[in-house]
């Protein structure tokens, strides 16, 4: 078997997806992109698709290698996007030519369901409220929340109480039976979190998600001794030796990012590399299909694996959802908080190729939000 033809789409809201073709037949999908910079990516798969046209598909950990190292400069969002949609669509034809779903190949599931959380917003503790009301009344048992606003950097009284009021209230609603995660996006400082963190403890979220930015990762072992709370980190990683100092710094919860860490050959990597520190898998994903459907494969095969993120009814996804892509939809159906093991060979889902050929001819050109602080002053995220 050998790969013939690497096509990419760019589909909205704001996805690139990539299909692999063989000679036999079996076509593998993968979802490389980096929000807001998906032209890029896509130009970046193209290049690295020198090194997979005519090779056997089925040798991935050598794909791997080669198209992660097989250059001078390495690494970096892009590169390692571009890698980990082709290693997912890989894995999806070898799933398919042996008849197994990925977590099989992985060494087999060691669960029969996966839980999952959904994120919700709203300013207002009221508005919080009522949003987390409606997740619940759908089966979630977990949600997760923005901590906060743009935040200075140190952030006034009444800022901070304005976080405390809005996570007391989600409290409120969800009781002692149910989880709330906490979302800061990186744009608290250090010296906020250290404030912050105690504070939020006795409210006891599930975890605090990139208290602060990755480039501050000197500051992380401080953050994490400051409090009880468990603090998560990794969407903004890129592989394993990134994830070295937060694992030392302590952190409870690793985020990697199945399109952006390289795919399922490394995510289930750092998900031993975590294990190894007591640490947690919780895969960053507010992607779409076949990003959920890759993190899910590595989830059922991941011993130390928590909750995974999935984007349904995400703000992002204006104008088309997580659903839009899929030939079945129902493999995506989500009961009492939890998706039940798929049992179809490959990533464990079918891809509704016309729709993604008609979706490509529109695209998108969706970018991130620019914040500044009342002064005018950019406002990091």
């Amino acid at each position: 078997m050998k790969i013939t033809a690497i096509e990419t789409f760019q589909v909205p809201p704001r996805w690139l997806f990539c299909r692999v073709a063989t000679d036999e037949g079996v076509v593998g999908w993968g979802e490389p992109v980096v929000e807001g910079r998906a032209d890029t990516v896509r130009t970046a798969v193209h290049e690295l698709a020198d090194q997979l046209v005519g090779q056997d598909p089925l040798r991935i950990e050598d794909h791997w290698q080669v198209l992660s190292k097989g250059g001078f400069y390495r690494g970096g969002p892009v590169l390692s996007s571009a890698v980990a949609g082709l290693d997912q669509a890989l894995w999806d034809i070898a799933g398919q030519v042996y008849g197994a779903p990925v977590h099989a190949l992985l060494g087999g599931p060691v669960r029969d369901r996966v839980r999952m959380y959904t994120w919700v917003g709203g300013d207002e503790p009221a508005e919080v409220a009522d949003a987390i009301a409606a997740k619940v009344a759908e089966g979630f048992t977990a949600v997760k929340m923005n901590g906060s606003a743009k935040l200075g950097p140190i952030a006034t009284q009444a800022a901070t109480d304005d976080v405390l009021r809005r996570l007391a209230a989600a409290r409120d609603v969800l009781g002692p039976d149910r989880d709330v995660a906490v979302d800061f996006h990186g744009r608290v400082s250090p010296a906020n979190a250290r404030r912050l963190l105690p504070l939020m403890a006795p409210l006891h979220p599930l975890f605090v998600e990139e208290p602060v930015l990755p480039e501050l990762g000197a500051q992380l072992a401080s953050v994490v001794a400051c409090s009880s709370v468990p603090i998560a980190t990794g969407e903004r990683l890129f592989g394993r030796s990134e994830f070295v100092g937060p694992l030392a710094a302590g952190v409870s919860v690793v985020q990697p990012d199945i399109s952006h860490a390289g795919g399922i050959s490394e995510v289930r990597r750092i998900a031993a590399q975590a294990e190894v520190t007591g640490a947690t898998l919780a895969p960053h994903c507010p992607l779409g299909p076949i990003a959920l459907a890759a993190s899910l494969q590595v989830a059922f095969a991941t011993p130390n694996f928590l909750i995974q993120e999935q984007s349904l009814g995400i703000h992002y996804n204006v104008g088309n959802d997580l659903l839009d892509y899929l030939v079945d939809p129902a493999v995506f159906r989500f009961v009492d908080g939890y998706v039940e093991r798929p049992t179809a060979p490959g990533l464990g889902i079918a891809i509704d190729e016309a729709a993604v050929r008609r979706a490509d001819e529109v695209g998108h050109r969706w970018r991130g939000p620019i914040w500044r602080h009342p002064d005018g002053s950019f406002a990091e995220w």
